[in-house]
């Protein structure tokens, strides 16, 4: 009997993650099935427990309960930790295990596919929610030489700081502003990275034109079908190159189905896939 793999969130119906894990399990040999599962806004603990009841083995957890699932489980890795939220749910015989993969794979698609360096590099981060907190702790440990996050509102800059714990101590510059970004304009920066929730509406963030100016790359992490407007913004005001997030979309699936398999899939067929699949919709 195959075992049973999930993605969990409101809404889900537009998740890729089904298609993404078939090629994997196609690719590996590796028996499983994987569903979509539209939780309700106050009922994520139920919905969780009754797919483990019936013999759930995994599940990935999308918006909005990355932080929800957090507080559900009893193990959390590192990774997870350093988030504060999960978005890869194991169920095992000790208990519920907690991983959130996010990090990894925005670090993996901008230095294997895009062949960007981020150790020393000097990175600017703009938003400071769900999207930032996954990556804020992977991004340091790649050594980036200086994080800068920029923000609207004071308190989730502040409380991205607490979660960014010793960053000083292991020798990375980091920062947080609780404006825009057009306080660092002029200074420098080699990579721009959109963790902003503006791209779903197709909508940029405000930023001083300077930040782009020079930059050698403005990735975006939500993808579409055509750039995003902040790709044709960022490319529009002097950066040399701009990527949405599709390919972190893929490495992080293939993290999760590493917890949930111990197999690790190729990323690399499954990213042109899907990237020919999307660009057909256009």
């Amino acid at each position: 009997m195959s075992d049973r793999c999930a993605v969990v969130g409101n809404p889900v119906g537009h998740s890729r993650s089904p298609a993404i894990h078939a090629q994997f399990a196609r690719q590996t040999g590796e028996d499983i099935v994987y569903e979509r599962i539209a939780a309700p806004l106050d009922g994520f603990v139920a919905a969780v427990e009754s797919f483990r009841a019936s013999g759930g083995r995994g599940l990935n957890v999308t918006v909005p309960f990355k932080v929800e699932a957090f507080a559900y489980c009893r193990h959390r890795s590192k990774r997870a930790a350093a988030a504060g939220a999960v978005n890869t749910l194991a169920f095992r015989e000790d208990g519920v295990h907690g991983d959130n993969t996010d990090g990894v794979g925005l670090v993996r698609d901008v230095e294997q596919r895009l062949g960007f360096r981020l150790a020393g590099a000097r990175v600017l981060m703009l938003g400071a929610g769900g999207a930032a907190r996954g990556v804020l702790a992977p991004l340091l440990d790649a050594g980036v030489a200086r994080l800068v996050v920029a923000n609207r509102t004071a308190a989730r800059a502040l409380e991205l700081a607490a979660l960014a714990g010793d960053a000083r101590a292991s020798g990375c510059g980091f920062e947080v502003l609780a404006s825009s970004a057009s306080a660092q304009a002029g200074e420098g920066f080699d990579l721009v990275v959109n963790a902003t929730s503006a791209g779903l509406d197709d909508a940029a963030p405000e930023v001083d034109d300077a930040v782009y100016a020079g930059a050698p790359l403005a990735y975006d992490m939500v993808y579409g079908a055509r750039p995003t407007a902040f790709m044709r913004q960022a490319a529009a005001r002097g950066c040399a190159r701009v990527s949405d997030g599709l390919g972190m979309l893929v490495e992080q699936a293939a993290e999760s189905f590493f917890v949930w398999r111990g197999v690790r899939p190729q990323t690399g067929p499954v990213y042109r896939l899907l990237r020919e699949e999307i660009g057909a919709q256009a």
